[in-house]
C-alpha cells in the first residue's frame, strides 16, 4: 500500500513525550495535564485552557533509579514512567492526575510528589480512590472523587472553566475526536482493510499523548486519504486477532505481531480505543458531569473491577469484537508482575476458550520490547493453529 502522508511524522510525535504539538500547546498558554489511566476522564482535562496528555516513556530501556525507589519487583511501566519523570521527560506537566488503581501505579504517582522529579513550579499531583464495582454506590462515589480532585482542583488552581455549558463543549469535541479515530479503526472490520494494525496503533496512540485541537486536522486528513487508499490485492496474512490486556504503548509490538503473520484487527488494551474512542451521550435531564461520570465508570474495561456484572463485560466485549472485526483469535497480554492482568488473562483465556469457542494465546512481557525471538515464536505458533482450525472447519 501507499505510505500514510502523516505517518512519518505521527511516528515522530512519539518518540518522546514532550513532543512538537505539546511544546505549541504550552507555548500558547495551554496548561498540560498528565494521567496515567481510563479512571481520569480524558475529556475533562481537555476543557477550554487546557490539555491531556497520557504518560508514556517511549525508547526507555533502563529503570535503574527507578528501581532504587520501586524495587525490580514491581510493574515495569509504573517504573518506567518514573524513571523518565526523573529523568526530566515531563517538565512540561502542570499537573499529574492519579488514580490508585493498584499498588504499583499509587506508589509511582505518590513519589512525583515525594520527590519532585517534575521541575514546574505549577506542578502538583491528586489521586483518586477509583471504585472496583460498577454499580449506583459505586459510580456516586466516583462523582465524589472526581469532583473533589479532579473538577475543583481545575477550578481553584488554574481558573479553568468548569460549568456545565463548558464541559458540553469539551463533551462535543471530544465525540468529535472519538467520531474520527473510530471511523479510521472501522476499516479494520474490512476483509482486506486499507490500513494495518501498526499504523491504526500509532493514530490512536497520537490522539492520546497530543493536544487534541492540533492532532485533530492530521486525523480527519488521514480519515479522508484512508477513503481512496488502495490496499494489497490480496490480503497478506494468516489470520486476524485482537490485542487485548495491560499497557501497550509502543507500535513495535503491534508491529512484531503482524510481521509474525497476524493482522492485529482491534485494541482492547490500555492506550488502545476499546475503551476510549466511545462517543459520550449526556441524557435528557442529565448534567455533562453525571454523564461523563456515568460512561466512564461503565465502558471502562480496567481488570481492577471485582463485581460479576464487569467481569462478564470485559470478557462479552473481547467476544463482540471478535465478532464485529472477523477475528480468528485473541492475544492476552500482561505486563510483567502486574497482579490484576495476570488474573484476568488466566480467567478470560478459560472462558473465551471453553464457553465462547475462540482461540487465545497469553504472554508476559516488559514495557520496553525484549525477547522477540521468543515473542515471534509464540506468535507464530499460535497463527499456525489458527490456520490448521480454519483448514479443519473450525473444529
Amino acid at each position: 500500500m501507499k505510505d500514510l502522508k502523516h505517518l512519518i511524522y505521527f511516528e515522530s510525535l512519539l518518540q518522546e513525550a514532550q513532543n512538537e504539538l505539546v511544546n505549541k500547546a504550552v507555548e500558547d498558554g495551554q496548561i498540560a495535564l498528565g494521567y496515567n489511566c481510563y479512571y481520569i476522564p480524558e475529556v475533562l482535562m481537555n476543557l477550554d485552557g487546557c490539555f491531556s496528555s497520557r504518560l508514556r516513556a517511549p525508547n526507555c530501556t533502563s529503570s535503574d533509579v527507578a528501581d532504587y525507589y520501586m524495587t525490580t519487583r514491581n510493574c515495569p511501566y509504573v517504573r518506567a514512567i518514573l524513571e523518565r519523570g526523573i529523568e526530566g521527560g515531563y517538565n512540561y506537566l502542570s499537573a499529574l492526575f492519579g488514580a490508585e488503581n493498584c499498588a504499583a501505579m499509587e506508589r509511582m504517582e505518590e513519589h512525583f510528589f515525594l520527590i519532585n522529579p517534575v521541575k514546574n513550579e505549577k506542578f502538583f499531583v491528586t489521586q483518586i480512590d477509583p471504585p472496583m464495582k460498577g454499580d449506583k454506590t459505586n459510580l456516586d462515589y466516583y462523582k465524589v472523587q472526581l469532583k473533589l480532585k479532579v473538577v475543583d482542583e481545575l477550578e481553584k488552581r488554574f481558573g479553568i472553566d468548569v460549568s456545565d455549558a463548558a464541559m458540553r463543549k469539551a463533551v462535543e469535541e471530544h465525540n468529535d475526536l472519538c467520531r474520527t479515530v473510530t471511523e479510521i479503526g472501522n476499516f479494520r472490520k474490512l476483509d482486506n482493510p486499507p490500513i494495518t494494525g501498526y499504523e491504526f496503533h500509532v493514530i490512536q496512540l497520537v490522539s492520546q499523548v497530543c493536544p487534541h485541537k492540533l492532532i485533530l486536522p492530521y486525523l480527519k486528513e488521514t480519515l479522508e486519504e484512508l477513503k481512496t487508499r488502495k490496499p494489497d490485492k490480496e490480503f497478506p496474512y494468516r489470520a486476524r486477532v485482537i490485542l487485548v490486556g495491560s499497557e501497550i504503548d509502543d507500535p513495535e509490538f503491534t508491529k512484531l505481531v503482524e510481521m509474525s503473520g497476524a493482522y492485529v484487527c482491534a485494541d482492547r488494551y490500555c492506550f488502545g480505543s476499546f475503551p476510549s474512542r466511545e462517543e459520550i451521550t449526556i441524557e435528557e435531564g442529565e448534567t455533562a458531569f453525571d454523564a461523563i461520570c456515568r460512561h466512564y465508570l461503565y465502558w471502562n474495561q480496567c481488570a481492577r473491577f471485582m463485581d460479576g456484572f464487569k467481569i462478564d463485560q470485559r470478557h462479552d466485549i473481547v467476544a463482540q469484537l471478535a465478532k464485529d472485526y472477523k477475528a480468528d483469535g485473541v492475544i492476552y497480554e500482561s505486563m510483567k508482575f502486574c497482579e490484576f492482568w495476570s488474573y484476568e488473562k488466566i480467567l478470560a483465556n478459560h472462558v473465551l476458550t471453553t464457553e465462547k469457542h475462540i482461540p487465545c494465546c497469553t504472554i508476559e512481557k516488559e514495557y520496553a520490547l525484549g525477547a522477540v525471538g521468543q515473542l515471534r515464536t509464540r506468535f507464530q505458533a499460535f497463527i499456525e493453529s489458527l490456520e490448521i482450525k480454519t483448514i479443519q472447519g473450525g473444529n
